[in-house]
């Protein structure tokens, strides 16, 4: 080989190393099992050797008091990765005008990057602009998955992430098409690392009790080996130990769960604890930052300027 091609082949090397090495890219998968976009899925090997990085919160724009919003914001202006919003995004209806003026300006500036799940106050009066925000109006899919479902799934590195629909006028009993979907989708993707994301919270010493409702869901994810879940609705940050569905503490094979309803409301207290809750936070806002190995996670809730809080740990997958 010349002395040319050599150069010419190891820049081109060079340029493979760092894409695979830097470059994070998540998925969409939408309900029907394909891929939402045209990129391509990472073939195992790449996959496997990819470290992602999830971060983000609830309760996120409140348009009386975008300041708290625009703390939390600023806080993932320093963290690459996908971010995730757990519902009641914009309040107080989740209007087109309240995402434009309220989302927008804070959290909205890493709309490309977001995975959102749907909550209450996205129905209040229609879901329509939380999908025409984060798809596109009118489109039928896109970062938000299917228009008018809420739940879908989507690959980051080495984890499968699925994201539900937990708003009480969607059924999400045992035989309900959230519930089959979501068995479906479980079996599809046997990656060892799995974790799942929506607005109600199941595991919860809030004030608004543990949505039951989610039961079926809750005990389908535990079936496949579920690492952890996430919530918002109440506005704290709690987070459990390891439990099965029926909130008996599994340290083997568990669910850990994390409500992270800090994303920029108002904060109130707890009004009781629940079994295997290790940590309660309600002094302020901050986003969870989950960095997902192959093999592992760690855990890392960030606070926003002038309160000292964290919480940080880490975990092994089933």
């Amino acid at each position: 080989m010349s002395q040319t091609k050599r150069r010419l082949h190891g820049a081109i090397m060079i340029q493979a190393v760092t894409v695979l090495a830097c470059g994070q890219q998540d998925n969409l998968i939408e309900p029907d099992g394909k891929p939402a976009t045209s990129a391509a899925i990472p073939a195992p090997s790449q996959a496997v050797s990819s470290v992602a990085v999830l971060v983000g919160a609830g309760d996120i724009a409140k348009c009386n008091n975008l300041n708290r919003a625009g703390l939390t914001a600023n806080l993932l202006d320093h963290v690459s990765g996908t971010v995730f919003a757990l519902g009641d995004n914009a309040y107080q209806d989740g209007t087109a005008a309240e995402f434009a003026r309220c989302y927008g300006p804070t959290w909205g500036r890493h709309r490309t990057r977001t995975r959102p799940a749907v909550g209450n106050h996205e129905y209040n009066v229609s879901p329509n602009p939380y999908f025409d925000y984060f798809n596109g109006v009118g489109s039928s899919s896109g970062r938000a998955g299917p228009r008018g479902k809420g739940y879908y799934s989507y690959n980051a590195g080495a984890w499968h992430i699925v994201v539900l629909n937990s708003v009480t006028n969607i059924r999400q009993d045992a035989s309900s098409p959230q519930a089959r979907w979501l068995k479906a989708d479980l079996a599809a993707h046997p990656t060892r690392c799995t974790l799942a994301y929506w607005h109600h919270p199941f595991f919860t010493s809030g004030k608004n009790r543990p949505a039951t409702r989610l039961a079926p869901l809750v005990k389908l994810l535990y079936a496949a080996g579920v690492e952890l879940v996430m919530s918002g609705h109440n506005h704290q940050y709690e987070r459990f130990a390891p439990q099965d569905p029926s909130r008996r503490a599994d340290p083997s094979r568990g669910i850990r769960a994390f409500v992270v309803g800090t994303g920029g409301t108002t904060p109130y207290g707890f009004e009781r604890r629940e079994p295997n809750s290790q940590v309660r936070y309600s002094g302020g806002q901050g986003v969870l930052k989950l960095t997902l190995s192959p093999t592992s996670y760690t855990w890392e809730f960030v606070p926003v300027a002038g309160t000292s809080f964290r919480d940080s740990g880490k975990g092994t997958c089933h």
